[in-house]
């Protein structure tokens, strides 16, 4: 029997309108995202509706095998390739049901994948990057065409492969006139700067987001925490100051973009080490210290990359660092007179923002348009993003 899948794929292609399903899984290793988007047109034109929003948390299990597969153990790794596949392919098909729909009303999925290891470039030895969570399974389990590993393109173009989100923030978030900060705080921190117009778009990782404090609750607390919900826990600390000062000279913050990171750099291993060097500080005090030099490095890179550059309107959080109360009073502290909000002013959930995004970035891929910015990827050129699962 002929296969039609190709011809499903053109068909697709071809559409002025479709719906589809985002899938992200944050450097927090807690859970996915998933959106569900109607999207008509492409690129600068495209007209994009939030429909439905889920997140759907890892069980107990299941992160502790994610937060393992950090250690580099490739059995478990090859493991969870599938198994995390298997995970988000009910997680799309839950926010699918959500919204009112059924498969056959999907498109196209763009899962971004758990990322393992993201090795940035570095002078003439180009960079690499490995997401699980594998697209075919993904398609086979609900019979939808899947884009995954979306990285990859944007690296054997000479670019980090992060940030990614840029071209998608500038579909959703520009306005005639302004500038904006788009701030994402999820287990790394990445600010877009979304212009009126795509070639002053800009955007880098700043450093830590969620990461060092998560893991840090997690071993201070013995495993029973985490996160610090809300902040309440750092809110009653005061600052290291020498900790904070040591852990705000690492040289990344001096680097200048393009530039990426990940928790090989801001992950469990740093967390282990600030907690095993200060043995008689109060838990409080030392998530307060962290929670610190996550705000102040946000705010200082703005300081050095951003605001030299860029008259910002406002600086806009998402992530779930966004539902941390007590960093976002940080940070509305540190900036002053520019305006701190989140995306949803703009009707996104702040959870549900980077999930949208590889939404509209595999729209973009269907259409057959390059989904990065070089600008800020540092890529040689644009590339059409992701692999196709049919």
């Amino acid at each position: 029997m002929k296969d039609n899948r190709i011809n499903r794929l053109i068909t697709i292609a071809r559409k002025k309108t479709r719906t589809v399903v985002g899938l992200m899984s944050g450097t927090s290793h807690d859970g996915v995202d998933a959106a569900v988007a109607r999207i008509t047109g492409s690129g600068a034109a495209s007209k994009v509706s939030l429909m439905a929003h889920m997140h759907r948390a890892y069980p107990i299990r299941l992160r502790r095998r994610v937060a393992d597969a950090f250690s580099g153990d490739t059995a478990l790794i090859c493991g969870l390739n599938f198994e995390l596949a298997e995970f988000y392919a009910d997680a799309a098909l839950d926010a699918i049901a959500d919204a009112g729909l059924v498969p056959t009303d999907v498109d196209v999925i763009g899962s971004h994948g758990q990322t393992v290891y993201h090795i940035p470039p570095a002078g003439k030895r180009p960079g690499s990057t490995l997401q699980i969570g594998d697209g075919s399974v993904i398609a086979a389990r609900t019979g939808i065409v899947t884009v995954s590993d979306f990285r990859p393109a944007d690296i054997a173009a000479g670019g980090h492969g992060a940030p990614l989100v840029p071209m998608a923030d500038w579909i959703l978030f520009r306005g005639p006139g302004r500038v904006t900060a788009l701030q994402n705080i999820g287990g790394i921190a990445n600010v877009t700067v979304v212009t009126e117009g795509l070639s002053g778009v800009t955007g880098f990782d700043t450093g830590p987001g969620c990461s060092l404090m998560d893991e840090a609750a997690r071993i201070l607390s013995g495993g029973n925490l985490s996160c610090d919900i809300g902040g309440n826990i750092a809110a009653d600390g005061d600052v290291i100051q020498q900790l904070c000062k040591k852990l705000l000279s690492h040289p990344y913050f001096r680097k200048r973009p393009p530039k990426s990171t990940g928790r090989e750099l801001f992950g469990r291993a740093m967390a282990e080490r600030v907690v095993a060097e200060h043995p008689g500080a109060r838990p409080r005090d030392i998530l307060r210290t962290l929670t610190e030099v996550t705000a102040l490095s946000i705010y200082r890179a703005y300081g050095d990359f951003v605001l030299p550059n860029h008259n910002i309107d406002r600086v806009v959080l998402a992530g779930g660092g966004a539902l941390n109360g007590f960093l976002v009073s940080r940070l509305r502290d540190l900036f002053g007179d520019i305006q701190v909000s989140t995306t949803g002013e703009f009707g996104v959930p702040v959870q549900a923002r980077e999930a949208l995004c590889f939404a509209v970035l595999a729209n973009e891929t269907v259409s057959g348009n390059p989904g990065n910015v070089p600008a800020v990827t540092g890529a040689s050129h644009g590339a059409v993003l992701g692999k196709i699962s049919l």
